[in-house]
């Protein structure tokens, strides 16, 4: 081809030129003159050097990306989530679960709490209820009073939860402590300065996570407890902004099965989720509805073992189901709710729902097996 006829040309004057090297340096030692008489320079021929050479240029077209993916299909994003591999005692139900189309009302109890706020699900079906009163009352399924434990507390308890020796727990805002209830005994977990305690979450590893408030009322947080140890605290983001709103308004939390930590804010109207780390992953701040046109104010929230978020719409009476990526899939609004407040889901995923006012609790199947 036309590069290689060069390339040999320029080869043949190398050759030349050696050659003739090879010939002044005879003459030089020579003492003869007719050599040097009779040698012919060759300066003319190495100035007929080839022609230039131009290399090939690649013009590139635009890449049709929909016609790539069409012929070649497409890679979908690595995904950066871990799970930690922990037995934990409370394990839920892990098969492959769908949401029904209408969700049941299975049964209601009557707690005669005065402005019912929380409620746990112990392992074996029965429940911790807490409301605007000191008593913290445990119930079967059939709405039998079992136990009534007294909060020593000025008012009543910000929350309650059950850590995963099912013993209970409570948040005491008038001595800020986080307070165990083991044996008949009361023990201080934890004892804060400067910060309230507000509402509380177990995680699968058996950490703590306390949402909490300065006595200012002009910032929040959540702190991650291993017993009495603090572990982490995630207040700020990326851009040392506030996750949470800055006052004493009820923040429910809760912790998802891939370890996410979901705060209901009801000042702010949203659901603030973070990773495990404590870095922003989404809000969702309410879905648009004809029928639901009051402002998104969450209460309650609670995740199940399909990792949806379900959390409590006071002024619009219905529970919003989301996905783990803050996808709104659906309401609950059927079950003839009035103020619903806290919730939780217990291992076989039914929906335990706080009336605040009535003082009922509302069981409801939302989900089937396929």
């Amino acid at each position: 081809d036309i590069l290689q006829k060069h390339l040999d040309e320029i080869k043949q004057i190398q050759s030349l030129i050696k050659e003739t090297l090879q010939t002044i340096r005879k003459i030089e030692k020579s003492t003869e003159v007719s050599s040097t008489i009779e040698y012919s320079s060759k300066i003319r021929e190495f100035s007929k050097l080839p022609p230039k050479v131009s290399l090939p240029t690649f013009i590139p077209k635009p890449i049709d990306r929909e016609k790539l993916c069409s012929l070649f299909g497409q890679i979908t994003p690595l995904s950066t989530a871990t799970e930690e591999n922990v037995l934990s005692l409370n394990q839920p139900n892990t098969s492959v679960r769908e949401l029904l189309d209408e969700p049941k009302l299975v049964a209601t109890i009557q707690t005669g709490h005065e402005n019912l706020r929380s409620v746990t699900c112990l392992n074996d079906g029965n429940i911790w209820t807490s409301g605007e009163t000191k008593d913290i009352k445990c119930f079967n399924i059939k709405g039998s009073l079992l136990q009534t434990i007294k909060a020593k507390s000025r008012y009543w308890p910000n929350d309650i939860a059950v850590d995963i020796n099912m013993d209970l727990l409570y948040a005491d805002g008038t001595t800020r402590t986080v307070n165990k209830e083991k044996n008949g005994q009361t023990e201080v977990l934890i004892r804060l300065q400067g910060w309230v305690p507000g509402n509380l979450c177990v995680t699968s590893t058996g950490d703590l996570l306390v949402t909490m408030y300065s006595d200012d009322g002009t910032q929040s947080k959540v702190v991650r407890y291993s017993g009495s140890t603090e572990k982490q605290t995630i207040q700020f983001d990326d851009k040392g902004k506030p996750l949470y709103s800055g006052n004493h308004n009820t923040k429910y939390i809760t912790e998802n099965r891939n370890h996410d930590i979901c705060v209901a804010d009801f000042k702010a109207g949203a659901v603030a989720v973070v990773n495990q780390d404590g870095k922003l992953r989404w809000r969702y701040t309410g879905h648009p509805s004809v029928t639901k046109n009051k402002p998104f104010k969450p209460y309650g929230i609670t995740t199940d073992s399909q990792s949806h978020i379900l959390t409590a719409d006071w002024y619009n009476h219905c529970i919003h189901i989301l996905d783990q990526n803050g996808q709104f899939l659906c309401y609950i609004d059927n079950c003839d709710l009035k103020d619903p407040f806290g919730l939780c889901v217990d291992n076989n995923d039914n929906l335990f729902v706080c009336e605040y006012k009535k003082g009922n609790v509302k069981k409801i199947k939302y989900l089937k097996y396929r």
